[in-house]
Formats: structure tokens, sequence, C-alpha cells
């Protein structure tokens, strides 16, 4: 299979389950960008992001076409996001794969025993 079938299959994936539930693209673009499209752990997290920024800003336009978003309460959101994103692209430079992947793991289970339990 070409690698450029592969880019578009987990493009594809991520964009849908972005536009399904306003986010969790990035759980299927780190393993599948790693593991299946060859890129190092630490580029698939880093590309994951690139990718996830445009595709949020659609789901978002078409969000707020469809009357369900509020660009006034999202707003305080954005920007405590903005905050954390660069935090965390601090301690992303220093921080060893290892612990990346456990934490990352962790969050996926947690959200899938959140989503399971509806809490």
């Amino acid at each position: 299979m070409s690698k450029k079938y592969r880019y578009l299959c987990t493009g594809a994936l991520a964009g849908l389950t972005n536009g399904l539930f306003g986010a969790g693209g990035g759980l299927f673009l780190v393993p599948l960008l790693s593991r299946w499209c060859g890129l190092s752990t630490r580029a698939a997290f880093a590309t994951s992001v690139a990718i996830i920024f445009p595709l949020s800003i659609v789901s978002a336009v078409l969000y707020y076409q469809n009357g369900t978003l509020s660009i006034v309460s999202a707003l305080p959101y954005l920007i405590g996001g903005a905050i954390g994103g660069l935090i965390a692209g601090r301690i992303f430079q220093n921080m060893k794969m290892l612990w990346l992947r456990r934490i990352f793991g962790l969050l996926i289970l947690y959200g899938g025993i959140r989503a399971v339990l509806l809490l």
C-alpha cells in the first residue's frame, strides 16, 4: 500500500473523528502516524497537533453555521488552551517519549472509562 494512500486514510479518519466528536482525531493520528506511516513517536505527536488545528477550525465553522457554537462561551477555553499549549510545547521538547506515551495512554484510558460509564 502506498504512503500517499496511508496518509489520506489516516487524515480521513482523523477528520471524521474530529467532525463527529468535536475533537479526538489525535487519538487515531498518533498511533497511525507512528506505526502505519512510519513517523517517529515525537514527530507523530507534533504532526498530530499540526493536523488537528485546521481540522478543528473546519469543525468549529460548521458547528457555528449550525448554531451550536457560541464564540463568546468558547473564548475563555480558547485562551486557556493557548496558554496550556504553549506550556506543553516547552515540556514536550524535554520529555522522554516513554513518559509521553504512558501519559497519552492514561488519557485515552480515562476518556474511555468516562465514555463507557457516562460520567
